[in-house]
């Protein structure tokens, strides 16, 4: 059951949120886009999202193979080395461990994408790491059931 709805109970801070979302958005690729929300999610472990971008991702087009195969994207071959490059830096920028995000992702991002691509990209994933850390828990519940 959910706990909160943040939307009704400061709709202000809701919709500075949201135009974070509406900027990404707009600056990232759409396919791009739903794989990095979507993986994020996944290691959030934010149901409402997963549902939302699987949803929004097979709506625009994407396939169940590549939508479920993020699960294991290292290992699987349906990516691209540019999908690859930005979904290691999702995986790292989500967990931010220790370490933050090492050289080698940085790296290899920045030789798959422009300084400003690289930014829009962060933005991306900063976003999907709000909206999970609001929806887990306030445990907003996915809208397709």
């Amino acid at each position: 059951m959910q706990r909160m709805d943040l939307m009704a109970v400061i709709p202000d801070a809701y919709q500075a949120v949201l135009g974070l979302e509406k900027y990404s958005r707009s600056h990232v690729d759409p396919t791009l886009y739903e794989l990095v929300k979507l993986r994020a999610s996944m290691i959030n472990g934010c149901a409402y999202c997963v549902d939302m971008h699987s949803h929004d991702a097979m709506e625009a087009g994407e396939t169940a193979q590549r939508l479920f195969g993020l699960a294991a994207w290292e290992d699987g071959p349906f990516y691209t080395d540019k999908e690859r490059a930005a979904l290691a830096l999702t995986d790292e920028a989500t967990r931010l461990g220790e370490h933050g995000v090492t050289d080698e992702v940085w790296n290899n991002a920045t030789s798959h994408f422009t300084d400003e691509e690289v930014a829009n990209l962060l933005v991306a994933i900063a976003t999907i790491n709000v909206w999970n850390r609001i929806c887990v828990p306030t445990r907003r519940e996915p809208a397709h059931r």
